[in-house]
């Protein structure tokens, strides 16, 4: 089973994940890895961290000339912060007279539940794994996913549909342009209208030393039908969906298709018509299942929204309680971003590229990319000859 495991610090030395179960056979180059991260540190609202780190990484195993080996693969990128934190973050015995110690949790964040659960007096411990820099190693991994699935056909993109009270409205129909228009913004955002104004909340929330959230959609193309399943729980497509997207620093919420609005409407403004043709074999006339349906892929795109909330490190911070007095003082401000939503979307991508290459893995399995190939062939045979 294609699994990963990511470790490392926000100022330690270096993030680092490894990834296993990946078929030999797939072309990747450090470059097609780099740009993911790129895009990853770009958007409007970043902070000042995205201007010391230039995100990199360095592939340690399982390439071999370019190409996939079949052994786990190690991907490391450095952190460049790490000269300013070597005292403060050392695994040495000891403690220098500048640990850096956080002893005034941040609501909002994992400071306080953290070193009550790991019995920490210094809120360091906790904030420097929890912190969203742990993202940059799932992009990476995000980014190796998506060479794989690239054979396939698939495209995995995202664009934001809200930032603040700002919604955007008006949306190229074609996910081509949907996908350029997104790209080809600062925030991430095809409706240029509602692009200006999100960019104008952005800088509202950073003048009063506050933060702003917002919606992300995801949109997965080239999904056959029948990744996942409808026969246990833990085996179903969007199950696995929810919890990757969740699972990411400040998401709050996650909707597949309709979603939350599917509640307000009945079924005949809900469920998709099925309809049949040699060229395509059966598929929708709708889409508003997001893609999924009984937790397998239905054949049409994935559509997966997530909401970001503000960020809980804020120029103006809440009221807090110190961990070693137990005094009231205002929480402690950590270098961040004002809107990190444009940025989350790259994040998520890499989630949902991770869940659909390992259901797509586990359905057409094989060590090899030709295997894999081959079997897709049969099948995708298979579902046009029904």
């Amino acid at each position: 089973m294609l699994n990963y495991i990511t470790s490392g610090e926000s100022h330690g030395p270096q993030l680092t994940a490894i990834v296993s179960g990946f078929p030999a056979g797939v072309a990747v180059l450090a470059a097609d890895i780099n740009r993911e991260l790129a895009r990853r540190q770009q958007g409007y609202g970043r902070g000042e961290r995205m201007t010391i780190e230039q995100d990199k990484v360095e592939i340690l195993s399982g390439v071999r000339f370019g190409k996939t080996i079949g052994s786990p693969v190690t991907l490391v990128i450095k952190n460049r912060d790490w000269e300013n934190w070597r005292e403060a973050m050392s695994p040495d015995p000891g403690e220098p007279a500048d640990t850096k110690a956080v002893t005034r949790p941040r609501p909002g964040h994992a400071d306080l539940s953290g070193c009550l659960k790991y019995a920490h007096k210094d809120a360091r411990n906790i904030l420097e794994r929890s912190s969203a820099r742990e993202t940059t190693s799932r992009v990476a991994v995000g980014a190796l996913c998506k060479r794989l699935l690239a054979e396939f056909g698939f495209v995995i993109f995202s664009h934001i549909l809200r930032i603040g009270d700002v919604v955007a409205q008006e949306l190229p129909k074609s996910f081509d342009e949907l996908q350029k228009k997104a790209a080809d913004s600062d925030v991430r955002c095809a409706d240029a209208a509602a692009a200006e104004k999100m960019r104008g909340r952005i800088r509202e929330a950073k003048e009063r030393g506050d933060t702003i959230g917002g919606v992300v959609e995801i949109i997965a193309v080239g999904a056959p039908i029948g990744l996942g399943s409808c026969m246990s729980a833990d085996a179903k497509l969007d199950a696995a969906i929810a919890q990757a997207v969740m699972s990411i620093q400040a998401v709050k919420g996650v909707e597949i298709g309709m979603g939350f609005a599917a509640a307000a409407v009945c079924g005949s403004n809900v469920h998709d018509a099925i309809s049949y043709s040699p060229e395509r074999g059966f598929y929708r006339t709708t889409n508003n299942a997001g893609g999924i349906e009984g937790g397998m892929s239905n054949g049409e795109p994935i559509i997966v929204r997530a909401a970001f909330k503000p960020i809980p490190t804020m120029m103006t911070p809440k009221a807090s309680v110190d961990l070693i007095t137990k005094e009231p003082f205002e929480a402690s401000k950590e270098r961040s971003d004002v809107c990190v939503v444009p940025a989350a979307g790259v994040v998520a991508e890499a989630a949902i590229a991770f869940v659909l290459a390992r259901a797509f893995l586990e359905k057409f399995g094989g060590d090899s990319l030709d295997e894999i190939k081959r079997n897709h062939h049969s099948y995708i045979h298979y579902l046009k000859n029904y």
